[in-house]
């Protein structure tokens, strides 16, 4: 089965027209003679391998294939009567083959060629022979055929070029399409399993915090209560207010992110924002041993923001980038307003550093609460910074190359009124 697929690739169907043309040609044709019947087995020869031999291709390659038809179409045209005779719509081959492969101008200098190449026949009539007047419009529509039928067959394959460029553009359209749809759906996803695991926490949250007081209360009295020889008690006692404060902290994070945003936007200079969530950065306990470089485009004008939510934002993405950074290292902060689109126009701020990145199978998860690859990170950091960019009508993207860094894309409209 195999083979018969590679003969069928080495044979196409076209072939086997060239091959039954060129055969009753040589056995039916108007001139039976053993050169007469080489050079259509020649014509026959260069029609079947031109399309299997990558030289011809080429445009050097088509010129050649076209010198080639048309000094075989002479020879033959000169065997068998001249300009009279019966071959001379073969012609047609090469002046076709260069309107395939040599454009408008190439076919334009192949016809002329042609046309000459049949005028230059009479030439040749033997001497004491001649044309009678009756038999010049019958030359004259000869002529006329090569051009004609040339610049028909190049329109149509302009015509098939064109539907072919639509189709493949509708194609890479309908792709796009595709993708964005993919996008869409795992949106969609995310917000579902955001909106199950929101109102899960909240209501966790809610229980949990009665319980905590009742138990920092407990320890606080505890520790008063004992005395002075009671060192171990009131150490465990601290130990236990000191995890109730931070299970309490952590509740409140929960909170945060189960809780829908009332968003306060006020017009607000983005760079003086990223200032403050820079300087934020900066003042981490323990310091963090990095360098944070701004970059920000002077053409971005004053947004609606909700300011304090954006620098969180902001200060969450840097404080990942720092982390994830080796010591010395550099994050860039930059801004550049995008060119406007159907949505209207956007600022872009990417938070850039050149730190571990992230595996490409946990980049879709990473936006998802309780999902983290730090052994002591919640999971809630990203998911919270996710919710607050869709709540400003923005989003979020990252691209990450592991060992190369990682690039945070946080994209907002510039909303109406901004100007």
């Amino acid at each position: 089965m195999e083979q018969r697929g590679r003969v069928w690739q080495i044979i196409r169907s076209q072939d086997i027209v060239w091959i039954v043309l060129f055969a009753a040609l040589a056995v039916y044709g108007p001139d039976l003679r053993p050169e007469s019947r080489t050079v259509l087995v020649g014509l026959g020869v260069m029609q079947i391998i031109e399309p299997k031999i990558p030289f011809f291709g080429s445009r050097i390659g088509s010129i050649v294939s076209f010198l080639i038809k048309l000094g075989l179409w002479y020879i033959l045209m000169g065997w068998t009567d001249g300009i009279s005779s019966a071959y001379y719509w073969l012609m047609l081959l090469p002046v076709m083959s260069a309107a395939t492969s040599l454009g408008l101008l190439g076919l334009v200098v192949a016809v002329a060629l042609a046309c000459g190449a049949f005028a230059s026949l009479i030439l040749f009539i033997p001497k004491g022979y001649y044309l009678p007047p009756e038999e010049y419009p019958a030359l004259m529509l000869k002529e006329f055929t090569f051009p004609i039928a040339g610049f028909l067959f190049y329109e149509l394959l302009e015509a098939n070029r064109a539907a072919t460029r639509r189709a493949q553009l509708a194609a890479e359209q309908l792709a796009e399409a595709n993708r964005n749809l993919r996008k869409a759906e795992a949106t969609v996803r995310r917000t579902e399993r955001l909106a199950a695991l929101g109102q899960l926490s909240a209501g966790l949250a809610h229980e949990i915090r009665n319980p905590l007081s009742t138990i920092k209360t407990s320890a606080e009295m505890l520790s008063k209560s004992v005395d002075s020889d009671g060192g171990v008690s009131r150490e465990l006692a601290g130990y236990i207010s000191s995890e109730v404060d931070r299970t309490n902290a952590l509740v409140t994070r929960f909170l945060d992110f189960a809780r829908p945003l009332a968003l306060r936007l006020e017009k607000t200079e983005l760079a003086e924002v990223i200032d403050e969530a820079v300087a934020e950065v900066e003042k981490h306990t323990p310091p963090l041993d990095i360098n944070i470089y701004k970059n920000y485009s002077p053409d971005i004008p004053p947004l609606l923001l909700d300011r304090q939510l954006i620098e969180r934002v902001l200060y969450n993405l840097l404080l990942n980038a720092a982390q994830a950074s080796p010591p010395q290292g550099s994050v860039t902060v930059k801004t550049r307003q995008l060119g406007t689109t159907a949505e209207g126009d956007t600022v872009e701020i990417s938070v850039i550093d050149r730190g571990s990145g992230i595996a490409p199978k946990d980049r879709e998860s990473i936006f998802n609460p309780f999902f983290t690859t730090k052994s002591s990170g919640v999971g809630l950091g990203l998911a919270i910074v996710s919710k607050i960019v869709d709540e400003h009508g923005g989003k979020i993207t990252v691209e990450s190359e592991p060992g190369a860094g990682s690039v945070f894309h946080v994209l907002l409209p510039v909303l109406e009124g901004n100007q």
